[in-house]
């Protein structure tokens, strides 16, 4: 199977997958992953003291990773104790990131670019809003001219698009796949068929140019069914058909009226898994695939899960339903193939692997729903560690807490809405307990001064707690402080949490 082109149009080979070797030159530029595979059931190298939402991180090998990172490059100036860091992205994501990087005592300092007006007002980092991150020849001078020994790429855009490729190319380390690797997520295709030559259990599926194939496909599967866009559409190239006609409909909107420009060229028609939906987290560094925690979140717009998805209406950390047991299950199931199969096929992955899998309700077994290549809110030691291939070193342990966040988005959202409509009290919400941030996804400042909504998700209320209860009273009390008439947000997140709480209970 050969690894996607940068325009992830690349075709698999069926030849057999290529021996496992665990010593590879550790150039990305073909992208990375791997772990110790040579014994692919051997315990996972986490320590999980409990579950949360709060990272800390063990050098067991008490390495200096920003020293490595500066002796790989003499342009870049870097200290000899910590590293610059540049975000890349204006998210909340990229909020998340800049707010646990800026406090790990491996960075000096974080820019973020573009960022947002809510990152550069809270001082999580200093903002670049000027540079244009689809212009890698600008990205390589700002970080030489900063003396930035670690790029982080938040959006999945740039790394589609090869941004990491040509920052390893110069010498700057860089957390994110490149673009050959990125097709995992650049292509529902390619992902399906890794899946298909590596036995990694997934929803059945066909692949369609033709939209009458594919409606006569419906046909003959029935519904409900999901139609898939191939490639990147922001969230929103996925429908789940309850009907044959509303199957016809995202088939409609995907291959005859081009809704999705060229992420609509193919669609996946995917077998409808019936279970619960969870996220679990990996980081991979070409020699080694560390687990973090698993979540769980809320893509439906409407409390009660109804109404359109979005790209998210809030989640929570970690998600109960991923025992031990089960989280053993993914590695040996899914991740390691994953990276053992990207590997053989000359397409190694650094990075994290984000992947969203279906728990059967029948077998209670995970199956891979899709894969993302970016990520939300690491300790920027791990990445560094990641950037060198050094995850070995790493050993991870987690606070007891519980995380939960609520998203505040415009009315309208997921649809038309309103931009420039101010948002007052996010500073009180804030000092309503020490446990509460607030992220800035997609927010402005109008001409006094004023928060302004600027995007469709706006805010992410976040809190954390002991359990799903005291994390989600937490969330909500701040959400009563914000004043924002045109907002809204979902009043039930969290709800599969306490479901399971009280089955366990009972």
């Amino acid at each position: 199977m050969a690894c996607a082109s940068s325009s992830i149009k690349g075709s698999l080979k069926v030849g057999g997958a290529k021996v496992f070797r665990k010593n590879y030159v550790r150039d990305y530029l073909k992208s990375s992953v791997s772990y110790p595979v040579a014994g692919i059931s051997s315990p996972i190298r986490v320590q999980h003291v409990a579950y949360g939402s709060n990272l800390i991180v063990r050098d067991s090998k008490s390495r200096d990773f920003s020293m490595m990172l500066a002796s790989t490059n003499g342009s870049l100036k870097v200290s000899e104790e910590r590293v610059t860091v540049l975000v890349i992205g204006g998210g909340g994501r990229e909020h998340a990131l800049c707010y646990a990087l800026e406090r790990s005592p491996s960075c000096d300092a974080v820019f973020c670019a573009p960022g947002n007006s809510g990152i550069a007002q809270s001082g999580d980092a200093t903002c670049i809003p000027d540079l244009d991150i689809s212009n890698s020849d600008a990205v390589i001078s700002f970080c030489r001219n900063w003396g930035v020994g670690l790029v982080v790429v938040g959006p999945e855009a740039p790394l589609v698009a090869g941004l990491a490729n040509e920052l390893v190319k110069a010498g700057i380390p860089t957390f994110g796949p490149s673009s050959e690797a990125a097709a995992l997520e650049g292509s529902k295709d390619f992902m399906k068929k890794l899946c298909d030559k590596y036995h990694i259990p997934t929803a059945k599926y066909q692949t369609f140019t033709d939209p009458s194939n594919a409606k006569q496909y419906v046909k003959e599967q029935g519904a409900p069914i999901v139609v898939k866009a191939d490639g990147l559409a922001a969230g929103k190239g996925v429908v789940v058909a309850m009907t044959l006609d509303e199957a016809f409909e995202a088939i409609d909107c995907i291959l005859v009226e081009g809704s999705f420009g060229s992420a609509g060229s193919q669609a996946i028609i995917e077998e409808y898994l019936e279970g619960e939906e969870v996220s679990f987290f990996a980081l991979v560094d070409g020699e080694t695939a560390l687990p973090l925690e698993s979540a769980q979140d809320h893509k439906r717009v409407g409390d009660g899960d109804v109404g359109p998805n979005t790209g998210g209406m809030g989640a929570y950390s970690p998600a109960p339903i991923v025992t031990e047991e089960l989280k053993c299950k993914v590695m040996e199931s899914i991740i390691l193939p994953t990276v053992k199969g990207m590997v053989a096929e000359g397409c190694k992955f650094v990075g994290v692997l984000y992947a969203g899998l279906m728990i059967e309700r029948k077998s209670g077994l995970p199956k891979l729903i899709e894969y993302n290549v970016r990520f939300g809110d690491p300790e920027c030691q791990v990445l560094l560690a990641a950037c060198r291939g050094e995850l070995e070193t790493v050993s991870l342990t987690w606070s007891p807490d519980l995380a939960t966040v609520v998203v505040m988005a415009s009315e309208g959202y997921p649809g038309a809405y309103k931009k420039g409509t101010i948002i007052k009290n996010i500073d009180e919400a804030e000092q309503v307990s020490a446990a509460v941030k607030i992220f800035h996804a997609g927010t402005a400042l109008d001409r006094d001064g004023n928060f302004v909504a600027a995007g469709g998700r706006v805010l992410g209320v976040t809190a954390k707690g002991k359990d799903i209860e005291e994390a989600r009273a937490k969330a909500y009390d701040a959400l009563d402080v914000v004043d924002w008439p045109e907002g809204f947000f979902r009043h039930d997140i969290g709800w599969r949490a306490q479901k399971y709480r009280r089955m366990v209970a009972h």
